[in-house]
């Protein structure tokens, strides 16, 4: 039986699951949460989200594009 630390398929389901979580999956909740939470955070939770921002910054640049952080303005023109 193969030792399942050098079996090289596990070593590339393991690379693609840890790129797949930082390049994908948290920038997505990241974005989510500072789109639902922007206007009511506190100082410490912002400092957090500014932190998290700085850490998985190259997935927030890739989702950056198609994404849309603005204030929904009122109707009124």
């Amino acid at each position: 039986m193969e030792n399942i630390f050098t079996n090289p398929f596990a070593t590339l389901i393991a690379y693609v699951a840890v790129i797949t979580a930082y390049l994908l999956v948290i920038p997505l909740f990241l974005f989510y949460w500072m789109n639902n939470r922007w206007n009511v955070m506190g100082k410490f939770e912002r400092l957090g989200i500014y932190g998290l921002v700085f850490l998985f910054f190259p997935g927030l640049i890739l989702f950056s594009p198609f994404l849309n952080l603005r204030l929904k303005g009122s109707s009124k023109g």
